[in-house]
């Protein structure tokens, strides 16, 4: 294999290298400077694929967070499965997927929790799809008569509000409470209940 320098620098090799970066020093000490240093080029050749330190960062929380998304937006269009199922299956995969960010990945985690507190652009299209899917799973239970919602999006925001303790990075302290399995399914069963037609 040749020497990192002489790989084509792209996109997402510098993704790739940057997330090495963050793990290895956090969010608040990594630099493009590291990154560069990682890679064998110049800090000015990164920025001319990312113009700041912060749509690096962003760049980067994004290609994480879409890994994620994929699983949820397969159970969203199952077809085989009720919505009922999806839902349940929906919010089970989004719960594990946070803890198992914030346990095996912590750095990263850190990187979009640093990013949830500066409102960014990134984390919102990111909840955005998240209750987007929501708002699909309780649209076809309400299609065919096993869900009930007056309002479909507002119905969807109410579940992702009511489930945020399993899945909002402010409460991950929580994820490793014995007893969190256990108070997850009854919020989850309360909810389902809660939308049966």
């Amino acid at each position: 294999m040749p020497p990192a320098a002489a790989e084509p620098l792209t996109p997402e090799r510098i993704l790739e290298t940057t997330e090495e970066v963050l793990r290895r020093f956090g969010p608040t000490k990594a630099t493009v400077v590291d990154v560069a240093r990682a890679l064998g080029v110049s800090h000015g050749s990164v920025y001319r694929h990312f113009p700041s330190k912060a749509a690096l960062r962003e760049a980067v929380t994004d290609r994480w967070l879409a890994k994620s998304v994929v699983v949820l937006e397969e159970i969203t269009s199952d077809p085989g499965a009720s919505a009922e199922s999806k839902l349940e299956a929906w919010l089970e995969a989004l719960f594990a997927a946070k803890r198992h960010k914030a346990g095996d990945d912590p750095e990263l985690f850190a990187t979009y929790t640093v990013l949830l507190s500066e409102h960014s652009g990134v984390v919102d299209a990111h909840l955005t799809e998240l209750t987007d899917q929501l708002s699909r799973i309780i649209a076809e239970g309400v299609a065919a008569g096993s869900l009930a919602a007056e309002d479909v999006p507002a119905t969807a925001r109410a579940v992702f509000h009511a489930t945020g303790r399993f899945h909002d990075p402010q409460y991950a302290a929580d994820w490793v409470s014995p007893t969190i399995l256990t108070e997850f399914e009854a919020v989850t069963a309360l909810l389902i209940r809660g939308l049966r037609a």
